[in-house]
């Protein structure tokens, strides 16, 4: 649910939409590591002016830790 959030709201804000995509992995019991990759163009717009756009998404997802008692680790990476 949450990676599914995830990549369509990122997909709206890329340049390149297509080029998004989104994989995660249970890294222990309750943290979700998600990890974002997108172009090299994006990644920049994705993680925004002094990190204020990853912020505001990382904050959106903590509101789903008080729902399933998860935590996330999100992480944004370019591809070539």
């Amino acid at each position: 649910m949450v990676e599914k959030f995830i990549e369509e709201y990122i997909r709206k804000i890329a340049f390149d939409p297509s080029s998004v995509r989104v994989e995660s992995e249970l890294v222990e019991n309750e943290l979700v590591q998600i990890t974002v990759y997108a172009s090299n163009q994006d990644t920049g717009r994705l993680i925004g002016k002094d990190g204020k756009m990853i912020g505001a998404i990382k904050t959106l997802v903590s509101a789903c830790k008080a729902k399933d008692g998860r935590s996330y680790k999100i992480t944004i990476k370019a591809t070539d």
